[in-house]
């Protein structure tokens, strides 16, 4: 991902979340040194994105997103396969997804992520808990 990506991610990010990301926090993830994102194209426009903040011996994922129209054809099993590629060093992977996304979980789990535990009400709009899952040393 680069700076001129922002915009058209910002508004990818509309389409799949309640609680979407401005332009501007794209910008700053484009330039933050800890941040690797990466996009899935197809012709010139983007249809999906992920994203890891990579801190000492951990990877934190930020965001794994698919334009609907595009999902269940392995798009996001690529995306999430190039963030496992990219935080290779980390001893483990974490990331937060909503308590009823389970499609993402069946992702996740095929992963080889495992849950670890909750975040009551970490999600806005709706209110919604949060499942940790974690990939590698608890």
């Amino acid at each position: 991902m680069e700076a001129c990506h922002a915009g058209e991610l910002a508004e990818l990010d509309k389409v799949c979340f309640a609680v979407p990301w401005s332009e501007n926090l794209f910008l700053e993830e484009a330039q933050s040194r800890i941040a690797r994102y990466f996009l899935a194209v197809e012709g010139d426009k983007i249809i999906g994105y992920s994203g890891v903040w990579l801190v000492a011996d951990e990877g934190q994922i930020t965001n794994i997103a698919v334009l609907p129209e595009f999902r269940k054809k392995g798009v996001a099993s690529r995306l999430l396969e190039r963030l496992i590629e990219e935080a290779a060093d980390a001893k483990r992977i974490v990331l937060e997804v909503r308590e009823s996304n389970c499609a993402a979980i069946a992702l996740y789990e095929k992963f080889g992520f495992k849950n670890a535990g909750m975040r009551k009400n970490f999600y806005r709009e709706p209110t919604e808990n949060a499942i940790i899952m974690i990939r590698g040393e608890t």
